[in-house]
């Protein structure tokens, strides 16, 4: 776990993340991360959880309409 320090950042306050947080999130500067609002807290992720849940539902129906999909691709 790491304590992150706010820090005013123009007219915005902002976080500071160490390297080591950085790598194992595998971002760096320019990268987009999400703050995902959970029950418990907030959950920082580089995973677009909007896409995460259309990506799902293709899976599922890329699997329901399996044959259809190869007769089409022919």
């Amino acid at each position: 776990m790491s304590a992150l320090k706010l820090t005013q950042i123009g007219n915005s306050v902002g976080v500071i993340l160490p390297k080591e947080l950085l790598a194992r999130l595998g971002v760096g500067k320019g990268d987009t991360v999400y703050a995902i609002e959970q029950p418990d807290g907030v959950k920082l992720t580089v995973a677009d959880p909007d896409f995460e849940a259309q990506m799902e539902l293709a899976r599922k129906l890329m699997k329901r309409w399996r044959n259809v999909l190869r007769e089409l691709a022919k």
